[in-house]
């Protein structure tokens, strides 16, 4: 249980730092996804990887209603 925490710290830690990610959202929502899988019956990879697709497309999300929100002026 140490381990399954410990890596789970780490890999939140390694999310918040500030670094550009070609795949934004993945990494917050695999964590996300991960622990919440493994709570729900030990289907943890299952989460991570579902976490990443919702993570990522929130975040595609967010960016075109920014697009959307500022005018043009080129």
């Amino acid at each position: 249980m140490k381990y399954i925490l410990g890596i789970g710290a780490l890999a939140l830690a390694l999310s918040l730092n500030a670094f550009p990610a070609n795949a934004k959202g993945c990494i917050k929502g695999a964590v996300v996804g991960g622990v919440a899988g493994h709570l729900a019956g030990h289907h943890g990879l299952a989460g991570a990887a579902v976490g990443c697709a919702i993570g990522h497309h929130e975040a595609n999300k967010d960016d075109k209603a920014n697009q959307n929100a500022k005018p043009s002026y080129q």
